[in-house]
């Protein structure tokens, strides 16, 4: 397994990252990714994604105070740095088994506080999190039955008065999963992100991805 080493600019926010060097980078030599059914797709979680980068610049100057954070789906955990670095209360979780031990080496490598972190699948719902007042997340909805999954997720992990965001694409399903969190209590809205400030890093972002947000209370 071969990483690349990089520093991404927000502003006055610099984040250092270790990454995977690209998507054909591949390793799993005890299975424990493949026994989980994402060996096909092993290196997804350690590469940046428009879509984080486009999370990521939001959270430089989202509401932080008072906030419980969790970032679903986190990778290779972007945007909970760019939190973290702001002293924010976030916690981490994504399903690869090597996303934890990434993280810590970012977090490391940028002389921030540990990042809490549960590796779960945000999909079977089973885990120990509690409930936050913002849940966000990257390019999630992969299949049809994530949309449902996810909007089961946030509600029984999002406080009274709770935002979601998500950034998304172009997959196909965040027309569904808007739907349900619709009819959970949830106001909608969306935009495109290339139309928004948090393009503010300097990289062309792709004409479908969207921020999606969601607000109850």
């Amino acid at each position: 397994m071969r990483c690349r080493y990089g520093t991404i600019e927000f502003g006055e926010t610099d984040i250092h990252l270790r990454t995977l060097r690209d998507t054909n980078e591949c390793a799993d030599p005890e299975g424990p990714a493949g026994s989980i059914g994402i060996d096909a797709q092993w290196s997804v979680f350690g590469v940046v994604w428009s879509s984080s980068l486009v999370l990521a610049a939001m959270m430089i100057d989202a509401d932080i105070i008072g906030r419980r954070i969790l970032e679903v789906g986190c990778g290779i955990g972007l945007a909970s740095m760019v939190l973290n670095q702001r002293g924010a209360d976030i916690t981490a979780t994504d399903r690869h088994p090597e996303v934890e031990g990434f993280l810590a080496h970012n977090v490391t490598l940028n002389g921030a506080p540990e990042i809490p972190f549960e590796r779960s699948d945000w999909t079977d719902g089973e885990d120990d999190l509690g409930r936050f007042d913002l849940i966000i997340g990257s390019d999630l909805l992969y299949e049809r039955e994530q949309a449902a999954a996810l909007s089961r997720f946030v509600a029984s992990h999002a406080e009274p008065r709770h935002e979601m965001i998500l950034i998304d694409p172009g997959r196909g399903q965040a027309g569904a999963f808007a739907r349900d969190m619709v009819e959970r209590g949830f106001t909608h809205a969306k935009r495109l992100a290339k139309d928004d400030a948090s393009q503010r890093y300097g990289r062309e972002i792709g004409v479908r991805v969207q921020v999606h947000s969601f607000v109850r209370g």
